[in-house]
Parts: structure tokens; C-alpha cells; sequence
């Protein structure tokens, strides 16, 4: 359906893409993942032509969409793209920012363009808001106005651009619903995004881009499970694992909750549970580690188990043998007793480590 053949991006001072060379296929849904900078937003800007490639090809169904006599507004009715910031007219109610295009693009009537619309709503789940306006929305209800707004124009691939990463984490999975069933109703579908599990679960290949290009093409479960290439699998071993070194006299409390959350998140880990961590490590490192004068060099690694749900928080620091919850009636460790599975802890004569599985 679409073929990327040595494909170019570049600004003055930076060059997103630098050779893509691809083939999607029609019914493909692609999670296109990696580090922030690798120009996975680019590709979809430049395949919609929102940005003009400086060289290279893009063949939609055989027809070369960077010659300059391609019909591109002809390209954007075939193609949808959902922002994530939602771009939807606040000056138009619900209904009127899915009935315009359709109107204006493709001729149909206001009837047909508000059954139409009408339709789409109820299939996002918003049938009841027809009529009101953007700004009267929650986050993810305006992403799912943009999804069911793209649909619309009844494209034949949707492109996705972190659709999910302006979202409170509460609506995450709102929007993630619905994209997933309009992945299992076979529409053509790439999707740049940081939620991995939802990556996992949905796509039939993943692009992992680096260095301005496809540098790993794969099902799921080989870029997730057993990548071929070591940029790859660094970037998924630090996917999995959260490591943070926690100097006791300079350490930011706020950024590493930030971390623990944005950890969380990317696990598809219920707030609940981001919540326990969270907690875990206030109790532990503020009122117990930080204050003790024999604790050095205090480290901390987070591991996700997918076979499972649980999370092992894992602290290992320095000095003499001390293990900070040997006080059970202490009102820190009643707290964390209550929540975590298991608390484990050993010395080997020169670092304690201690596991909490929540």
C-alpha cells in the first residue's frame, strides 16, 4: 500500500530521516517506537506531506506523492491523521467538526454527513456529546473526536502521532480501546507511541527507529522478545528496567516520582500500582535510607514482570548490615507491609539489598 524508498528529511541544523526504505502493507498496523529526537513524528508528517521530504520516494498505491503534480489534497482524503494535541475547531460543536470535511471534501450532504457523524460517535462512545464543544471535553474525549473526526473521511490508513502522550494517565486507556478496535477491523494503521504494552498487543510489526531510520523492522514479539540488533536491545532492556543512583544530599524527590510514573505508564501499570511504588519509595528512601548515617552509595532498580503484574523495587546501598524494616511496630514499615506483596532483605558483608515485590 505505501513503499518509503531512501527518503530524506532534513532542517539546517538537524536531519530527522536519512535513508528510510520500507513497504506497509494494506491491513498492516505498525507501533513505530524509540528514543525522542529519531524522527518517527517526521515520517508521518512527511508521508501525509504535512512536511516536504527534501529527496526520496513515497509511493501510495503506486502513485508517487512527493512529485510535484501529485494531487495531494486527493492523498488526504485516502489518508486520516490523528495529533496529539487534537487539533479539533473549538468553535464548531462535535457534530460540526465531524460533518465539516466530509461536506467540503467529498460532497455529501448534511444529512448524510451528520448520520454519518452521528454514527461515528457512538462507535468512540460520545453519541451524548454531539453537541457540545471542545473546551467542554475531557483529554481523552477529545482524542476520541479526533479519531472518530479522521474516520470520517472514511481513509484507508490512519496515521497516529503519540495520540496518547497529552493525555492525563487516567485516559490513556480510553483512547488505547478504541484504537485497538479499529486495528481488529483491519484498517491500515501507524501508530508512533511510547505505551509499549499497548504496542505489544496490537500491531502485527514494529519500526524501532533510530538515527533517522527504520533501524529494526519486526513482529512484536522479536523487537520485544529477542531483537536482532544491539540498539534495539539496549532500548528495550531500558524499557523494562528503571535505575536510579540516589545521592543522599542532592537527589530530586519530585523527578524521580516523575520517573516512577512515567515508568509505570509506559508498563501499562494500573495507578494503583504506580501509586504503591510511589509510596514505597517515599517510606523507604525519605524516612528510613536518606537519614541514616552508615547507608552509602544508595541505588535503586525497578523491574516490571509482564508473566506476572508485579514489580520488584530493588534498593542495594553500602555500609554495615542494616535493615531498615526491623521494627515492625514502626508506623514506615506497617505502611509498607501493607503495601507490598513481599519484603526480602540480605547483607553479603558489604551491600545490603533489599526487594520489594508489589
Amino acid at each position: 500500500m505505501i513503499t518509503i524508498r531512501k527518503l530524506k528529511k532534513e532542517y539546517p541544523n538537524i536531519t530527522p530521516l536519512r535513508n528510510v526504505n520500507v513497504e506497509i502493507n494494506k491491513g498492516d498496523v505498525i507501533s513505530v517506537i524509540g528514543p525522542s529526537g529519531t524522527g518517527k513524528s517526521t515520517l508521518l508528517r512527511c508521508i501525509n506531506r504535512l512536511e516536504t521530504p527534501t529527496s526520496g520516494e513515497i509511493l501510495v498505491d503506486g502513485v508517487d506523492i512527493c512529485d510535484k503534480k501529485a494531487d495531494l489534497s486527493r492523498l488526504r482524503r485516502k489518508m486520516g491523521m490523528v495529533f496529539q494535541s487534537f487539533n479539533l475547531f473549538g468553535h464548531m460543536s462535535i457534530i460540526e467538526n465531524l460533518m465539516c470535511a466530509p461536506m467540503d471534501l467529498h460532497g455529501k450532504s448534511k444529512k448524510q454527513a451528520y448520520e454519518r457523524g452521528m454514527e461515528l460517535l457512538q462507535t468512540v462512545g460520545l453519541a451524548s456529546k454531539a453537541d457540545n464543544y471542545p473546551d467542554e471535553l475531557s483529554g481523552g474525549q477529545k482524542q476520541r473526536v479526533a479519531i472518530a473526526r479522521a474516520l470520517a473521511m472514511e481513509p484507508e490508513i490512519l496515521l497516529f502521532d503519540e495520540p496518547t502522550s497529552a493525555l492525563d494517565p487516567t485516559m490513556v486507556g480510553e483512547v488505547l480501546s478504541v484504537i485497538k478496535r479499529l486495528a481488529d477491523e483491519g484498517l491500515t494503521m501507524l501508530i508512533v507511541t511510547h505505551e509499549m504494552n499497548f504496542a505489544k498487543n496490537v500491531s502485527n510489526r514494529i519500526f524501532y527507529m533510530d538515527e533517522g531510520v527504520i533501524y529494526e523492522d519486526g513482529t512484536p514479539q522479536q523487537i520485544f522478545e529477542n531483537p536482532q540488533k544491539e540498539k534495539t536491545r539496549r532500548f528495550i532492556k531500558q524499557l523494562k528496567v528503571l535505575s536510579e543512583v540516589i545521592d543522599k544530599n542532592s537527589f530530586d524527590f519530585p523527578a524521580i516520582n516523575s520517573k516512577l510514573e512515567e515508568f509505570g505508564r509506559k508498563q501499562m501499570m494500573s495507578q494503583k500500582q504506580i501509586y504503591k511504588m510511589q509510596l514505597a519509595f517515599e517510606e523507604l528512601v525519605m524516612q528510613k535510607l536518606i537519614g541514616e548515617n552508615q547507608v552509602r552509595d544508595i541505588r535503586m532498580d525497578v523491574e516490571y514482570s509482564e508473566k506476572d503484574g508485579t514489580v520488584d523495587m530493588i534498593f542495594g546501598y553500602g555500609g554495615d548490615k542494616f535493615d531498615p524494616l526491623g521494627d515492625e511496630k514502626e508506623l514506615t514499615v506497617i505502611t509498607l507491609r501493607g503495601i507490598t506483596n513481599s519484603i526480602s532483605h540480605k547483607y553479603d558483608g558489604n551491600e545490603n539489598v533489599l526487594v520489594l515485590k508489589i
